[in-house]
């Protein structure tokens, strides 16, 4: 069927130094091959690895200066 909701394209959003924004609902394979699911509209998994809700972002990130300024001595 090619109005499937499986055929659809899912929206991905990359934040600037923060999570990956996913249009909901998810699951993902975590590496230990354990899969978790949120059934929310949108999902912020996160990339910067220091959730503690990993894979779902808790806004760690936010702790870290942004990567346009690590390294170049701004503060």
């Amino acid at each position: 069927m090619p109005n499937d909701e499986r055929d659809r394209a899912v929206r991905v959003r990359l934040a600037t130094d923060g999570p990956m924004l996913i249009e909901g609902p998810v699951e993902v394979t975590l590496p230990d091959g354990s899969v978790v699911r949120s059934d929310r509209f949108t999902v912020a998994v996160c990339l910067c690895g220091r959730s503690a809700r990993y894979p779902w972002c808790d806004t760690s990130h936010r702790r870290r200066p942004p990567r346009s300024q690590r390294g170049s001595g701004a503060k």
